[in-house]
């Protein structure tokens, strides 16, 4: 059976020009998208209608494009952000960017430039999406696991040996292997440093320094 399609993605646009919101709606729909318009930032953030991308005008009456964008920071919104700026405005977007927007394009922008920029903010939050799955995933098999391997695994992944691990727990050395072994299959462990990399990932031990 072929699969089921994916749901076209749905893009907020947020800008007070009704021409432009116009335009916009023509572009991402010529390309299988689903826009969300709105002539504001307060319409905007009443919504609930989660998008995949933003394009959010940086000057609006209201709430700036800078505001929304802080309300959405304080919410731990993490849908990408792209900023429309009209000229003189780069200053202004750079301190988006500083703040964590994906990117910003100019007006009067390229439809080309545009739709290249929204699909590669379209994949970035996919891909973030994927991480999310898979780390609350591995959350849910370290949870199920005994307290007394959690404490194992999370020592092993601090690079203490088996003997300072069973020393600090009070347990054998032949039981530390045994639970570490163990522990390791139920959380889908290949080998040591796929341990570590799942444990520093959960936040349970401090990543290393970058060389």
């Amino acid at each position: 059976m072929p699969e089921p399609a994916r749901p076209a993605s749905r893009i907020a646009v947020v800008d007070d020009n009704a021409a432009l919101r116009e335009s916009l709606i023509w572009l991402l729909e010529s390309v299988g998208l689903t826009p969300l318009p709105y002539a504001d930032g307060e319409a905007f953030l009443a919504d609930d209608a989660a998008p995949e991308v933003i394009l959010l005008d940086v000057r609006m009456p209201g709430l700036s494009g800078l505001q929304v964008q802080r309300r959405l920071v304080e919410r731990g919104d993490q849908t990408p952000l792209i900023f429309m700026t009209g000229h003189g405005d780069v200053p202004m977007a750079v301190t988006a960017l500083q703040a964590g927007a994906f990117d910003f394009v100019e007006k009067p922008f390229n439809h080309q430039q545009l739709i290249d920029l929204v699909q590669r903010a379209l994949a970035e939050h996919r891909q973030r999406r994927a991480r999310g799955a898979r780390l609350a995933a591995l959350r849910d098999r370290f949870e199920a696991l005994r307290p007394k391997e959690q404490a194992i695994l999370v020592g092993v992944a601090e690079g203490l040996t088996s003997r300072q691990v069973a020393a600090r727990l009070e347990i054998s050395a032949k039981t530390v292997e045994i639970y570490r072994l163990r522990a390791m299959k139920a959380l889908g462990a290949a080998n040591l440093a796929e341990l570590v990399r799942m444990i520093t990932a959960l936040g349970l031990v401090p990543p290393l320094p970058e060389a």
